[in-house]
């Protein structure tokens, strides 16, 4: 899709406060009234076609616009979080832990360097308007590729909001590569929901 109106603005406040990832003092702009008439983060979860017993990876939470959809789904299974910055995990900690969700994983660290977690641990990962702005994108997905377990779903959600959004096809050209095959894509005029599953093999990727 081509710039509008609403990437200009978010690449101006991106410019006046810092520097990607997108700074945790604005977090209200990515948690708002507008966007959530928008756009109901129930639909998007829907695409994940959670059982409620999974393991389930998000990379890039923000203040938790999705979070608490995803933990409500899980009703015994568990909810991690993975974040570069902590300021945020402390904000989305806050909105689970109000909301009733204190069985939730929180851990801080570079989503382009080897993830912190056993091979295999996960049953799905979710990333909402994140990828994009990771530096080394291919050694993300590589790194997911160990953690997701083999069959296991890795959703995007991409929205036009965000200037640094991927289309599908360069989505498939990051994933396809690690070990994923694309298995579900839901578009519309505001966001593409594109899901990939692990290639159901005994042999786990490589990171590096």
């Amino acid at each position: 899709m081509p710039t509008t109106f609403f990437d200009s603005v978010l690449r101006r406040a991106r410019g006046a406060i810092g520097t990607f990832p997108f700074p945790h003092q604005a977090s209200a702009l990515l948690d708002n009234p507008l966007r959530r008439r928008m756009e109901d983060p129930r639909q998007s979860i829907d695409v994940m076609e959670l059982a409620g017993t999974e393991r389930v990876l998000e990379i890039g939470p923000g203040a938790g616009y999705f979070s608490v959809e995803l933990a409500s789904r899980l009703r015994s299974g568990q909810l991690d979080l993975f974040d570069i910055q902590p300021q945020m995990l402390a904000k989305v900690r806050r909105k689970l832990e109000q909301a009733g969700h204190h069985d939730v994983g929180y851990t801080a660290g570079q989503a382009g360097a080897a993830l912190p977690y056993p091979a295999d641990t996960f049953d799905a990962a979710f990333l909402a308007e994140v990828i994009g702005e990771v530096p080394d994108k291919k050694a993300c997905a590589r790194a997911l590729a160990v953690v997701i377990k083999p069959g296991g779903k890795l959703v995007f959600h991409e929205a036009f909001l965000d200037p640094d959004r991927l289309s599908v096809a360069e989505l498939q050209a990051l994933c396809e590569p690690a070990g994923f095959t694309l298995d579900r894509c839901e578009q519309s005029r505001w966001k593409d929901v594109v899901r990939f599953r692990r290639d159901d093999s005994n042999t786990v990727i490589q990171q590096g």
